[in-house]
């Protein structure tokens, strides 16, 4: 009568062992659909992946940085340039006047030179 009891808990032992490893069997099948769902879902909305994000994350720190210093640069010749002009600014009318009377002229008289 002690066997009979020793193999009955033999058998249950072996069945919870055997439920237990196709509980993990099913795990693995359902976490296996669930990402194959959310990879079709995500790929559906066209989201970006992380790697492409930071590429064109760091492009446009790179662009901002860029865009930055050249604006600097732009200040600085527009501050030179102000000074440059500062006593030709009454005389720039009459100068950008007379280049455009010589640009009008020039056409004229290249023409007349390859006759």
């Amino acid at each position: 009568m002690n066997t009979t009891p020793n193999r009955l808990f033999d058998e249950f032992a072996k069945l919870m062992t055997d439920a237990a490893g196709m509980a993990q069997g099913v795990k693995r099948e359902a976490e296996t659909v669930m990402k194959h769902q959310a990879e079709r879902l995500f790929a559906d909305m066209d989201f970006v992946k992380r790697d492409e994000f930071d590429v064109v994350r760091e492009m446009a720190q790179k662009a901002r940085a860029e865009n930055e210093a050249l604006a600097e640069r732009i200040a600085e010749l527009e501050a030179k340039l102000a000074v440059l002009t500062q006593g030709h600014v009454v005389a720039a009318p009459a100068r950008r006047r007379a280049l455009k009377q010589r640009r009008a002229r020039r056409p004229a008289s290249s023409e007349a030179r390859s006759s």
